[in-house]
């Protein structure tokens, strides 16, 4: 199991940006034969938790969900033991409550984009993103 801290949220005006952090408690394997999928979610009032954006640890394949790409911006640093999310052109729609999950290792790299909520099994507390217009 892998402790998760998010931070990095705050209140920004529509078209700014954000850089969400996600400190690991534990070094994560970068192994290409042993890797676990990270990912971003994100969870509005009365909504679901939905994947926003996620990447294997064994690679740097990456997947956004549509109202995302182009704007955000997913990347990790293995010595620093953190994952990014890089927010830019930010909408109403996109504020939230965001958390970092990571799966257990042995996913497929190729599978991770289509990783099911349910497979991921260490979430961070979450960060609180509000968007002013």
């Amino acid at each position: 199991q892998v402790q998760l801290v998010e931070s990095g949220g705050g209140s920004v005006q529509a078209g700014g940006s954000l850089r969400l952090s996600c400190v690991a408690s534990r070094s994560i394997s970068t192994s290409h034969s042993n890797s676990a999928c990270m990912a971003w979610f994100r969870q509005a009032p009365g909504k679901e938790r939905e994947m926003v954006a996620n990447m294997p640890t064994g690679n740097s394949f990456t997947t956004y969900d549509a109202s995302v790409k182009g704007r955000f911006t997913i990347s990790r640093d293995a010595a620093k033991k953190t994952m990014y999310l890089q927010m830019n052109a930010l909408k109403a729609e996109d504020a939230g409550i965001y958390y970092c999950a990571m799966s257990p290792a042995g996913v497929a790299w190729y599978d991770c984009g289509a990783l099911d909520r349910s497979r991921y099994t260490d979430w961070g507390q979450g960060t609180q993103v509000t968007i002013s217009s």
